[in-house]
């Protein structure tokens, strides 16, 4: 029932995040043959520049391979992200949580992706079960069960939060 649960919703993400989820589960971190990406974005619609563009993968030497969240910017804004996808905001959000667990920042992150924050999270559990049963990976299945298990006080977290825009200077008309 799972696994018909996992497979039905992958088709509510956006090409790029399929095309992840196609890749990690085949290759996990570790890099592949270009063709072979090729012929997953292909069949998504899309290009391995596409997923390249979105943040997702680095492409070199005629080899492709997706990104750590260690390699990912710290910097990072989704309302910046001219290309944002589901993949990206939940690595993002994992690292965070791995980082500060739940905390301000980690409700703030959440709150910043709330239009996506449902994909964020099937994604998270399509993530742990690749991870856990086929890639047999219990570091990364332990990343995403954490966020899962942190999800409801996570969501309450963030929901309290008003303002995510930081420090700024409100405007005073007189």
């Amino acid at each position: 029932e799972l696994d018909e649960y996992l497979g039905g919703i992958q088709g509510e993400f956006d090409a790029d995040t399929r095309f992840a989820i196609t890749w990690f589960e085949q290759n996990g971190l570790k890099a592949g043959d270009y063709g072979t990406a090729n012929n997953i974005a292909t069949a998504r619609g899309i290009s391995v520049e596409s997923v390249r563009h979105a943040g997702i993968v680095e492409s070199a030497a005629g080899k492709v391979r997706i990104l750590s969240r260690d390699e990912l910017s710290d910097e990072w804004e989704p309302e910046d992200d001219q290309h944002l996808t589901v993949w990206e905001c939940l690595q993002h959000l994992v690292k965070k949580h791995e980082k500060d667990g739940i905390s301000h920042d980690t409700a703030v992150l959440l709150k910043k992706i709330d239009a996506k924050a449902e994909a964020v999270k099937d994604l998270a559990y399509c993530l742990y079960d690749i991870s856990a049963n086929k890639r047999k990976d219990a570091k990364e299945a332990t990343a995403y069960n954490a966020l899962i298990a942190d999800w409801t006080e996570l969501t309450k977290a963030a929901a309290a939060i008003h303002d995510t825009s930081g420090d700024r200077q409100i405007r005073l008309d007189i």
